[in-house]
């Protein structure tokens, strides 16, 4: 049975509620930073060891979004998302009772499992929402989880520094959980015939729904696993050197002026990463639904690898060294939002969150080898060879976007099409 197609007002709903989940779960992540040093002063665990549940948190939050993915294109994201958000309040629940680097790690996990399924649900309902907007859609989903922290960093600090730690897990635990579960309970898919694809988008989209077992045996998925580590590692290697960088070249406490606004040259390059990291997503997305998916690619990439060569020999002027960083964070984030839209041109919408999923565990396998900076720092006794292998890292994928991945998707889709009986009509997932 088909239905008439979907009002705008309906998509955006759901689009709109898959980004209030995305910035429920930001804190997650992106609030972490502010619960270590608080959390060693209590129980003197080392900040190595407390640490170990962030990584935690993103190999969970990432690694199983297959197998997630699998049951919401199964059952759908109601449900799925709403149960995952008692799971994340439950993770900050057991953080703000945890007496033991065991129950940390656990309540890690929870948290991670929970985090991945609204990350993926919400992400795929973009995608399967929107087939004629995905880069946007996908970029505006992605910027509610890059941006969404942004709103609760002052709350949460002012709640530790009044209440104690435990307090801001639990009271955020639980607030970020119910928002989420009660926001859930009004998401779904698309039914069939709701949503066509556009006559003539600007992007290629393919015809027909691949499983994501036929997915794995496609090259080009593999070429695109791989451009997703590089820049992934890269920019996260990057980033994680930006505090070092600042001491060594003495500027993380020189005063900037930017736009009327005054702080020390860190702290400024710190607070823009927040802003641009969410702005680029739906950015480059908008761009890509206009130009091309590897057009963009191309283009950010580059800046990427360019930006993070041009930090490393301007470091030394504070004005540029905050301009250049909030550069490099500008063209990293959109890889949240140009992969997910691909992969859903390239293998259909059916099985969208899950063949999605698989691809963004390159999230977890870059974050794996961002600890290699650290070797490197220390075998070459600087950090600049970190940014010589970050910056061609991000050229090499910027190459390999037009040189790789755009013939090789042109020609996945042009030998799949399936066999149509009225070649004149669209065909829907």
């Amino acid at each position: 049975m088909t239905h008439s197609n979907a009002s705008d007002l309906t998509r955006w709903k759901q689009l709109v509620f898959g980004i209030i989940c995305m910035v429920m779960i930001a804190n997650l992540q992106y609030g972490w930073t502010l619960f270590v040093g608080p959390i060693d002063e209590k129980y003197q665990w080392g900040r190595a060891a407390i640490q170990v549940a962030f990584t935690i948190f993103v190999l969970t939050e990432t690694w199983l979004v297959p197998i997630e993915g699998y049951l919401i294109d199964r059952f759908g994201p109601r449900i799925m998302i709403s149960g995952s958000g008692a799971l994340v309040a439950i993770a900050w629940v057991i953080n703000s009772v945890a007496d033991s680097l065991f129950l940390l790690y656990v309540g890690a996990a929870i948290g991670g499992i929970g985090a991945g399924v609204i990350y993926g649900g919400s992400v795929g309902n973009a995608l399967k929402w929107f087939p004629d907007r995905r880069g946007l859609a996908a970029g505006l989903t992605a910027a509610g989880f890059g941006a969404g922290s942004a709103l609760t960093v002052i709350p949460i600090s002012n709640m530790i520094a009044s209440s104690g730690y435990e307090a801001a897990f639990l009271w955020f635990g639980i607030g970020q959980g119910v928002v989420v579960m009660l926001i859930a309970l009004m998401l779904r898919a698309p039914k069939a015939g709701e949503v066509t694809a556009p006559a003539a988008p600007a992007v290629q989209q393919t015809l027909r729904d691949y499983s994501p077992i036929e997915v794995l045996k496609t090259p080009v998925f593999w070429v695109m696993y791989a451009m997703f580590v590089m820049v992934g590692a890269g920019g996260l290697m990057a980033v994680a050197q930006l505090a070092p960088i600042a001491t060594d070249f003495k500027v993380g406490t020189i005063p900037v002026s930017i736009l009327g606004l005054t702080l020390p040259a860190l702290t400024f390059a710190l607070t823009i990463d927040r802003v641009l990291n969410g702005v680029c997503r739906p950015f480059f997305g908008w761009v890509s639904d206009h130009i091309g998916r590897e057009n963009t690619m191309f283009v950010a990439f580059l800046i990427e690898g360019i930006g993070i060569y041009a930090l490393l020999v301007f470091a030394g002027n504070p004005l540029w060294f905050v301009i250049l960083s909030g550069l490099v964070f500008f063209a990293w984030g959109e890889i949240y939002s140009l992969f997910p839209a691909t992969c859903t041109d390239i293998y259909g919408r059916k099985f969208a969150t899950t063949n999605y999923g698989m691809l963004y565990t390159a999230k977890g396998t870059a974050a794996l080898l961002v600890p290699l900076a650290n070797v490197l720092t220390n075998a070459t006794g600087s950090w600049h060879a970190v940014f010589y292998v970050a910056a061609v890292l991000n050229i090499v994928a910027a190459v390999m976007a037009l040189a790789m991945l755009k013939p090789m998707r042109k020609l996945v889709m042009a030998n799949h099409r399936p066999p149509q009986a009225h070649p004149a009509q669209p065909t829907v997932a």
